[in-house]
């Protein structure tokens, strides 16, 4: 089996990919976006963290999750969501992918992907390069013409601080010079 070593920082900041088994289209429907948002916000409320990116498509999400100091574990609040969510989800009768012996083994249902990308941000110029990734992904998918008609997405609150026009499409405008603290 392989050994998966995941980047370990307090109080850092991570890009975070999670999809539904099998790239069901889950998140089409407007009852799945709304319990996924109370699962991240319930998690929130369990265990704090900051969520200054984040995007939904129909089959995945990416975010960017910043942590307290002294806290790396973004990893079981992954697990968290994704455990908070399926069990609302399917006891709203929402219907799960084909499970396999080793999942039933391991207790995963066929509602999102055992595993999760992530990356550790490095700094302000990665954040913003995993932002832009973020609002940019709609339209790289081909669901829209620009990152302001994708309507599940961080992208309208930045528009509304003034870091984006909202005919934007690439290369963020950087507020001055100075290091801003995007969360």
């Amino acid at each position: 089996m392989p050994n998966y070593r995941r980047s370990r920082v307090e109080g850092g900041s991570y890009f975070l990919t999670l999809v539904t088994h099998e790239r069901q289209p889950i998140f089409g429907a407007a009852p799945a976006r709304c319990m996924l948002r109370e699962a991240i916000v319930g998690v929130q409320s369990e265990r704090p963290f900051d969520v200054p990116g984040i995007v939904l498509l129909r089959d995945h999400l990416h975010l960017i999750c910043h942590l307290p100091d002294g806290d790396a574990d973004y990893s079981g609040r992954i697990s968290r969501i994704k455990q908070r969510f399926t069990h609302r989800f399917l006891l709203a009768g929402g219907a799960e992918g084909a499970t396999t012996a080793s999942r039933a083994r391991h207790r995963v249902r066929g509602v999102s992907e055992k595993r999760f990308w992530e990356h550790t941000i490095r700094d302000y110029r990665d954040f913003i390069m995993h932002l832009e990734y973020i609002h940019m992904n709609p339209v790289k998918h081909g669901l829209v013409a620009r990152p302001i008609d994708w309507p599940w997405s961080s992208f309208r609150q930045y528009v509304q601080k003034g870091w984006y026009g909202e005919d934007w499409c690439g290369s963020v405008r950087l507020p001055g010079t100075e290091y801003i603290e995007p969360w």
